[in-house]
């Protein structure tokens, strides 16, 4: 395939809030998702429950000429089949360019209602094969999001099948289970169920694994976790995958090449929870890595740099390569870390003497290397002083909740600020 024939692909962005919306579309993204909290997994830090907000919200992404999708993805129980059609009338007169849905009862629903709205089909639905993106497609679905344990032969192969239903795929995020997308431990153990948007990550709680005996069906090992012990649950693997959720997240800027190749329509960024400096760092690195792959040039390595400057749990590609050793997987921590840099600060706007007022974040210090990230290019300084609220000078930021200004070049507001960390 030439770069004349390559097709630019959607970036799309997570947003959770107004900030991280305009945050997304100024670091490149063209698209928007936002959940509407009664209908939608991942509910937590969502603001686009106030129908003015997501009214603000649609309007702005229109007005910057990209596009805004709603999140209605839950499987749901007989209870919200009663109110939702009622509830999202209010959201269709609001004109997003697409409803992301999963449970086949409440697209039928939508399909009756409003026939002219687009519905993409969430992950959740786990679409595996152009025989099912097919299906869809006969329901009047107009994008298939493919489910995150595809290769990348395999997306190349619906492409190829499929020409004619838009394509989504993850690139950047947490490495969510879609096989059931159900994350059943989180309602075993604490009564909270994924599905109704109410997570409690079980995938990332602290677990030991045991060997228990083999069955003739193969390998079968025991989970423990930490503050359960002798709560032993089974973890099984057949010739479709393996039934765990991995523990990394994912970073696919490696592939991205690839998947332009192939004709993906749209490369999804996960993280409608995160923070704003997540959004504009991984929608900076993606928007760069998305328009040298479309030019036919190769993938700067900086920007694998770039993003391991995100708090996160180590990387994996997910299944989009197969047969990764063992050491590639992590089962030591759920917690995030940074290997490169930390999140300190936002740049609020500039006083009368050119001094660049910080909202810190986390803590740092006069002699720090800093990183300051801006949709027009970021800019690596060593911090040489520091002043106060007072205009005293001092030595260190203390962490979140302090303002201190620094000398910074004109031009850095609403910038991020990141010190980089010794490794």
């Amino acid at each position: 395939m030439t770069t004349q024939s390559l097709r630019v692909p959607e970036l799309l962005a997570p947003a959770g809030s107004l900030t991280m919306l305009h945050t997304a579309l100024n670091f490149g993204a063209t698209a928007i998702y936002a959940g509407q909290p009664r209908y939608s997994l991942r509910v937590r830090n969502n603001s686009f429950g106030d129908m003015e907000q997501l009214r603000e919200g649609i309007d702005t992404v229109h007005a910057h000429g990209s596009k805004f999708y709603v999140v209605s993805n839950i499987y749901p129980q007989n209870a919200k089949i009663k109110t939702y059609l009622a509830d999202m009338a209010k959201v269709v007169a609001l004109k997003p360019d697409a409803l992301i849905m999963a449970d086949p009862g409440l697209i039928d629903l939508v399909r009756e209602s409003w026939p002219e709205m687009p519905i993409h089909l969430s992950v959740q639905a786990n679409t595996g094969n152009y025989a099912a993106v097919r299906f869809w497609r006969k329901l009047g679905i107009e994008r298939v999001i493919l489910s995150r344990e595809l290769s990348l032969d395999e997306v190349a192969e619906i492409r190829q099948q499929c020409p004619d239903t838009e394509l989504e795929v993850f690139v950047h995020g947490a490495l969510c289970v879609a096989y059931s997308g159900r994350c059943l431990l989180s309602g075993y153990f604490n009564h909270r169920d994924p599905n109704q948007g109410a997570c409690t990550n079980s995938c990332r709680w602290d677990y030991k694994v045991k060997p228990t005996t083999t069955d003739p069906s193969g390998d079968v090992f025991l989970l423990e976790e930490g503050t359960r012990p002798g709560n032993l649950m089974p973890v099984e693997e057949d010739e479709h995958g393996t039934y765990v959720m991995n523990s990394k997240d994912l970073r696919a800027i490696e592939h991205v090449q690839r998947l332009v190749d192939i004709g993906v329509d749209s490369l999804k960024i996960e993280g409608r929870t995160k923070s704003p400096y997540y959004v504009a760092r991984t929608c900076q690195a993606y928007r760069r890595a998305i328009d040298d792959a479309c030019a036919g040039k190769p993938l700067d390595p900086r920007l694998l740099a770039e993003l391991d400057g995100l708090a996160n749990r180590g990387y994996t590609d997910g299944f989009y390569q197969r047969h990764h050793e063992a050491e590639y997987q992590n089962y030591l921590h759920g917690s995030s870390k940074s290997g490169r840099s930390l999140y300190v600060g936002d740049v609020r706007g500039y006083d009368n003497s050119g001094l660049a007022e910080i909202e810190v974040k986390n803590r740092f210090a006069v002699g720090d290397q800093i990183e300051v990230i801006h949709p027009s290019g970021n800019l690596a300084i060593v911090i040489e002083s520091m002043r106060n609220r007072d205009g005293q000078p001092i030595k260190v930021a203390p962490g979140d909740g302090h303002i201190v200004w620094i000398s910074l070049p004109p031009g850095y507001t609403s910038a991020f600020i990141a010190r980089f960390v010794d490794v």
